[in-house]
């Protein structure tokens, strides 16, 4: 298993905006085989910053998801609302595996 984790800067002033653009990719992720973690929205501390985390079975599932996923409709429509909406200002993607011992 492999653990995508994704830092958001975010516009503060946009987080319903961002929220909306995370909450598509619910489906999205599990429609190609991963399975989402939940997105965590900045409470206190920094307020312009969000982490979403999902698995995939191995890198190799991850990298075939994102290769579709710049074809899917359903993609296509939540990249284009991130765009339109400018919520996210960059984001950063990291990987890790879990240990169950």
């Amino acid at each position: 298993m492999v653990t995508c984790h994704i830092k958001y800067v975010i516009d503060p002033y946009k987080i319903k905006e961002f929220e909306h653009y995370v909450t598509l990719w619910v489906p999205l992720i599990e429609k190609f085989g991963g399975q989402h973690h939940g997105c965590f929205l900045p409470s206190e501390g920094a307020s312009n910053i969000a982490m979403v985390l999902f698995s995939f079975q191995s890198l190799t599932h991850y990298d075939d998801y994102r290769q579709k996923s710049f074809e899917d409709i359903g993609c296509r429509a939540a990249f284009k609302y991130a765009d339109d909406t400018r919520c996210i200002i960059s984001h950063e993607r990291s990987f890790f595996r879990p240990v169950f011992k």
